[in-house]
């Protein structure tokens, strides 16, 4: 009997996770012609280590492509919008874009967690809510979608997707104040700047974060941000210009 229940949710989380891609690709303006590589962009190890069919591929792969087209087009966009930056700056910028929190808030937005198959193990401790796993599961959609649509139509999606991020880091410039002020307040100091969420609002693929920046247990900096990177990082860079340009010892 029990067999037999597990069988029977197996088919219900198999359907719904269907409906949720009928409504990704919605999202996405975009059919996939091989709905079998969609597929397996969104199937855990866990699910398929649980399941045991030999003919089961778990999305491992598609994520090692998507990772490196990721990469080459948020390349190609940082090198158009920074038309003056140097390499090192632009690997910087790079970095900053395709980290895991950034990943997980686009696949926050895309509603990615709904999509995934998971193993029993996974599904209990709330893999679906996971960065990790959402993070990957975005860079094995972009592998998938550059397999079924090439790299034009890949590079289309990705530059929708992070555009928002990247105005974001515009307006911070491609310094790293983090850096500077970390640098700044240890030599100057003797503290560590601390970075806190104070609030988050907006639809998860519009969500605004706020941060307030701390130094010796005193606010000093309260900035707004897309993700929570950016506002970290116009955060650090209001308080390092507040503190080298008129700003007491904190």
């Amino acid at each position: 009997m029990k067999g037999v229940l597990r069988i029977r949710q197996t088919w219900e989380t198999i359907r719904r996770v269907e409906n949720r891609l009928d409504n990704l690709t919605s999202k996405l303006g975009y059919t996939f012609r091989n709905k079998g590589l969609l597929e397996e962009a969104f199937r855990h190890s866990s699910y398929v280590n649980e399941v045991g069919d030999p003919d089961l591929r778990d999305n491992e792969r598609l994520e090692f492509l998507g990772d490196a087209v990721l990469d080459l087009s948020i390349s190609h966009l940082l090198m158009d919008r920074f038309k003056e930056a140097r390499e090192g700056e632009l690997s910087k910028f790079r970095a900053m874009v395709v980290d895991e929190q950034s990943l997980c808030q686009i696949a926050q937005g895309l509603n990615l967690g709904g999509c995934l198959l998971l193993g029993r193990g996974e599904e209990r401790t709330q893999g679906r809510c996971k960065p990790s796993i959402l993070a990957n599961a975005l860079e094995a959609l972009m592998g998938a979608l550059y397999l079924d649509a090439g790299f034009a139509r890949t590079d289309e999606m990705v530059r929708r997707l992070f555009i928002p991020l990247i105005r974001e880091l515009e307006e911070v410039s491609i310094r790293d104040y983090k850096s500077l002020l970390q640098e700044y307040t240890q030599l100057h100091h003797k503290v560590r700047p601390e970075y806190v969420l104070v609030d988050e609002k907006g639809p998860p693929h519009d969500r605004v974060f706020r941060i307030a920046l701390r130094l010796n247990g005193r606010v000093v900096a309260d900035s707004t941000g897309r993700s929570k990177k950016a506002a970290e990082q116009k955060a650090a860079r209001e308080a390092y210009r507040w503190l080298t340009e008129k700003a007491p010892a904190p």
